[in-house]
């Protein structure tokens, strides 16, 4: 069955904890550079200690914060 024009042009859609950041930028009104300048800003931490800070510094939930944390921690920091 042929593509249809739509599917030719249509972006890969985004995997992974990166699926989550339109929403993270909508709901909590900053881009992601935001965050990931707030988890630098930090300094080292563990996993959960990045995702705690989110939350109860930033009141954001649990699986936007572990989506951002991932992301930031795949980078190197």
């Amino acid at each position: 069955m042929p593509e249809s024009s739509a599917s030719k042009n249509a972006a890969p859609a985004v995997k992974g904890p990166a699926s989550y950041f339109p929403s993270i930028e909508a709901k909590y009104g900053q881009p992601i550079s935001h965050w990931m300048e707030v988890l630098r800003a930090a300094g080292a931490r563990k996993h959960m200690e990045y995702v705690a800070l989110l939350k109860t510094d930033h009141g954001m939930g649990h699986g936007h914060a572990n989506a951002l944390v991932a992301v930031f921690l795949a980078q190197g920091r």
